[in-house]
């Protein structure tokens, strides 16, 4: 067996991890951080700018990014789906969307105060005949394939039933990465830094990695923590707990340059979920 690894960042913001006995298969993991602020354009015009992302803490999936429509539509909050972008393919700093302006402004509202139920979410991807990811046990649905290549297959009209009773009113456990950046990391034996970024496939939408601040919050250096290796989020503590040691997370690969391309990740495990609270995205 041979295996290389480099481990660190090169001015490129390289990772490679290489194992001869495994089929390599390469990711572009994206800076979270980086797309905040990147302008979106709908097929025949400008809609806004990105103003956070929704992730799923059980499956470490972001579900939806979240429009600043600014003088557009006020007061409302505006979620687009992976399936509205396919990848995260980049025209300069403007994401293009696959949706038209009126077909945005027409979509069912969100008032932008409230957190996102289960009802929202079926009304949505009812209205834009999305697949309903939390249906099955794939990472998108029924099956695991890409979000890429998901079928746009409409919700039935009413609302889905599980286990004999209407779930509508479910914690769809999405949480705003805007809100959980600056939480506390605590190791097995102590606190040993903050969240500063997530690290996001391109293909997937998948969350591989976490970018950890260690040492002085304005000095410190930058790690990257598969998020597989974290325990639970407890939002009453703002904190994220990890299966780690703090000497495992000081040695963790360094993080300079995004985006990181990685050789062999593979999406979290969607049997291993993340133990929360069923706290609202903020």
């Amino acid at each position: 067996m041979i295996i290389r690894r480099t481990i660190g960042a090169t001015s490129k913001g390289i990772i490679t991890e290489n194992n001869h006995n495994k089929t390599n298969c390469e990711f572009m993991l994206q800076s979270i951080k980086q797309l905040n602020g990147y302008k979106l354009g709908a097929s025949d015009g400008e809609i806004g700018h990105v103003k956070d992302f929704y992730f799923d803490d059980q499956n470490w999936v972001v579900r939806y990014l979240v429009v600043d429509t600014g003088s557009w539509l006020p007061g409302r909050q505006v979620l687009l789906s992976p399936h509205a972008f396919g990848s995260l393919h980049q025209d300069g700093k403007i994401l293009r969307v696959k949706l038209t302006r009126k077909k945005i402004e027409d979509s069912p509202a969100i008032e932008s105060h409230k957190p996102v139920s289960r009802q929202h979410e079926e009304e949505y991807h009812r209205y834009y005949g999305w697949p309903a990811y939390w249906l099955g046990d794939g990472m998108w649905g029924m099956s695991n394939v890409s979000v890429l290549e998901a079928p746009a297959k409409p919700l039935p009209s009413s609302p889905a039933i599980v286990n004999g009773s209407q779930h509508k009113h479910a914690d769809a456990h999405l949480r705003s990465t805007q809100a959980v950046s600056g939480y506390h990391v605590q190791a097995t034996d102590g606190i040993i830094g903050h969240v500063c970024d997530f690290m996001i496939d391109e293909k997937s939408w998948a969350i591989g990695q976490l970018v950890i601040k260690i040492g002085h919050r304005f000095t410190g250096n930058e790690v990257l923590i598969p998020t597989g290796n974290v325990d639970r989020i407890s939002y009453d503590d703002s904190t994220v707990f990890v299966k780690l040691t703090k000497d495992d997370v000081e040695k963790s690969p360094a993080y300079h340059l995004p985006p990181v391309r990685v050789e062999g990740f593979t999406p979290p495990d969607q049997n291993n979920h993340t133990k929360s609270e069923s706290i609202p995205a903020k």
